[in-house]
């Protein structure tokens, strides 16, 4: 049985281009039933968004109806997204209605309005796109090697699986405490972030796995933002703590940060040697006797140079 959704595109006057989903049909005004996201929308964000609604429990499938492909409609969401940066004339869209089954959708309707515009699609974006040209393949010290990306949303499992195969005590030293446990909430936090203001990249195996992760969170005026780190422990002592740290601060210069900083656990030796080994001053934290600050100034020469190359390779 066929299940009438609408899915489209909105202007919200705050956040500016916004995907919309929900029940379809005629009396869509009356049902009220819609969930709204930020583009670019990927897999589990537009899986997420469908999950927000009280059409997803029709969908989902009951008794002798079986489950609509999921898949089919989450793609639909995020061809959306990418019309909106494809498309920047486009104002507003409604797919109405779309008809979704176990065979996938189809659309009977659609209305869209197109207005002029001077401003790029993904300008338009509250959240920055995925920046995929900063992907690139790391070399290790023992000659292997390990793809280099942003984080996705997607990666949710690998940071919890990260976590899982990690000894304890390397666990205590990446978050200054004991973790017992890593929530799906602090997982997702981890993982969908806005790139505008913060950036995490990922090292991956050729099957896949996750094996480090290096992020920044810079404060609102983008002058400093601090970093944190993890290797899982069977990555260690292959130079991938340090190529992560390079990369990650190459990245806060072209940004143009002037300062990266750190809270390290005292009797963490080896990531302090780390630090210093980047050029960091290590110094007591003031707030707590155990912790150790770990600050690096970006010379604003250093900076400019490193965003001019960036803008050369673009």
């Amino acid at each position: 049985m066929r299940r009438s959704c609408i899915a489209g595109i909105a202007h919200d006057p705050t956040f500016g281009p916004v995907v919309l989903f929900g029940q379809g049909g005629t009396a869509v005004e009356v049902i009220s039933d819609r969930s709204v996201a930020l583009p670019p929308l990927n897999g589990v964000l537009a899986r997420d968004m469908i999950q927000h609604t009280r059409v997803a429990r029709l969908l989902a499938g009951y008794r002798d109806h079986p489950p609509a492909d999921m898949d089919a409609i989450a793609g639909t969401l995020i061809k959306i997204a990418e019309l909106l940066a494809d498309l920047p004339q486009i104002a507003e869209l409604d797919i109405n209605p779309l008809l979704a089954d176990e065979n996938g959708v189809i659309a009977l309707d659609a209305r869209i309005i197109v207005h002029p515009t001077r401003v790029e699609g993904t300008h338009r974006f509250a959240i920055k796109p995925y920046p995929a040209e900063q992907e690139k393949v790391l070399e290790l010290t023992d000659g292997s090697c390990v793809a280099l990306r942003p984080i996705r949303p997607e990666d949710e499992p690998g940071l919890v699986d990260v976590v899982h195969r990690s000894d304890p005590q390397d666990v205590r030293m990446r978050f200054l405490g004991s973790v017992k446990d890593f929530p799906h909430l602090m997982a997702a936090r981890l993982s969908q972030i806005d790139y505008d203001r913060e950036m995490a990249f990922v090292a991956v195996e050729d099957n896949g796995d996750i094996c480090g992760v290096v992020r920044i969170i810079a404060d609102p005026d983008n002058e400093e933002a601090e970093y944190a780190i993890m290797v899982r422990s069977d990555m260690k002592g292959k130079g991938l703590g340090f190529r992560l740290m390079s990369e990650i601060l190459s990245h806060a210069r072209k940004r143009g940060l002037s300062r990266v900083f750190g809270d390290v656990l005292r009797e963490n030796g080896p990531m302090l040697h780390l630090a210093e080994d980047l050029g960091f001053k290590v110094g007591p934290s003031a707030d707590d006797h155990s912790v150790m600050r770990v600050v690096l100034d970006l010379p604003r020469q250093a900076r400019l140079a490193e965003a001019q190359a960036a803008g050369a390779e673009t």
